[in-house]
């Protein structure tokens, strides 16, 4: 809509909104130039800045740019599919504790690549650009079974039915990856115990690009849905009377949250609650118009994810707390709250 069709309360908002925006940014671009000099082998400022401009050592530079910079955007990826994730549940189903993770999509995308680590006898010999595709049929095929399992006929999708579904399938779904971890081997065993726990742990190139083609398809597919988004928050009857198709609508953007949350586990383990907190925290920031409430989340989940994973190689050098139990000790408070807050 253009800037002369608004009135000034408008114009107002939506500067304030590109001004939070702006403000995201620029936290993620500190706490990347904090992580880039976060490690066990210290790095100054100059050190990195040299480095990133081509003076550096080749310590100095395997360090940054084979190591550090590659685990860097991969937090910052996979925190922002999460986050949109998060956001298309909670829009299509109107619940406001919908996430990946609560709802088993992530466990569902586990558990597709734990069957395939658990068939090779090294972690190195999976082909990469092939880790996302079967998570996105793990979390496919979940999400199909939970949509069918909480699905009545004349009533349609109950959030509560959903979630306690969700929790459900997702319990079941953990049951069967113990059971898998016996036929490991001591080294995937270990490796499967700090994927499951959140850790970034595709700290390479190969790994950002095989997680890259996904955002860069699904991301802008889903921000044209704003719109639709906008009218599903309406109630289906409204949705109806503005001629949007529910059930196709609903099923396209469920399909590219769960391409979104499968593609993102596959490189970072079970990060949970990222889905959940970011959308909660952009409504609040910008409102509930999906055309800032996305970008915005976006921000706030990759920015959620880097700070974790920060904080989590840093807090005990030389040893690492994955990303994925940094965000679960804030996390589970907030959905705490948010329980709190709905039951009232």
């Amino acid at each position: 809509m253009s800037n002369s069709f608004l009135t000034p309360n408008q114009q107002k908002a939506k500067k304030k909104n590109f001004l939070i925006l702006g403000a995201l940014a620029l936290l993620i671009v500190i706490t990347f130039v904090i992580s880039m000099n976060t490690g066990v082998i210290k790095l100054t400022p100059m050190e990195v800045i040299r480095t990133l401009f081509g003076q550096g050592d080749t310590q100095q530079q395997l360090i940054l740019f084979e190591f550090r910079l590659p685990r860097i955007v991969l937090a910052v990826l996979v925190g922002m599919s999460l986050a949109i994730s998060g956001a298309i549940l909670q829009g299509i189903s109107k619940n406001a504790l919908a996430d990946p993770g609560i709802l088993g999509i992530n466990a569902g995308a586990g558990l597709a690549v734990m069957l395939y680590i658990s068939f090779f006898p090294s972690t190195k010999s999976a082909p990469v650009y092939l880790l996302p595709v079967l998570a996105f049929v793990g979390s496919g095929i979940t999400a199909i079974l939970i949509y069918t399992l909480s699905y009545r006929r004349h009533e349609g999708i109950s959030p509560m039915r959903l979630i306690l579904t969700g929790i459900a399938v997702a319990a079941g779904i953990s049951s069967a990856m113990i059971v898998l971890t016996l036929r490991l081997t001591p080294e995937n065993y270990q490796f499967v115990a700090t994927w499951l726990a959140g850790s970034i742990w595709g700290s390479s190139w190969r790994f950002v690009l095989s997680l890259l083609p996904w955002l860069l398809i699904l991301l802008p597919f889903v921000y044209s849905k704003s719109r639709v988004l906008n009218v599903l928050n309406l109630g289906e009857i409204t949705a109806v009377g503005l001629g949007a198709s529910i059930e196709r609508e609903r099923r396209w953007l469920l399909a590219a949250s769960v391409g979104l949350a499968g593609a993102s586990v596959s490189v970072s383990g079970g990060i949970g609650f990222v889905g959940l907190i970011a959308p909660h925290l952009a409504r609040q920031l910008v409102g509930a118009k999906h055309q800032f409430l996305l970008p915005t989340a976006a921000l706030l989940g990759g920015l959620l994810v880097l700070m974790a994973d920060t904080i989590g190689r840093s807090i005990l050098e030389p040893s690492e707390i994955p990303a994925g139990i940094v965000v679960a000790v804030l996390g589970a408070p907030y959905f705490l709250y948010l329980l709190t807050r709905l039951k009232e």
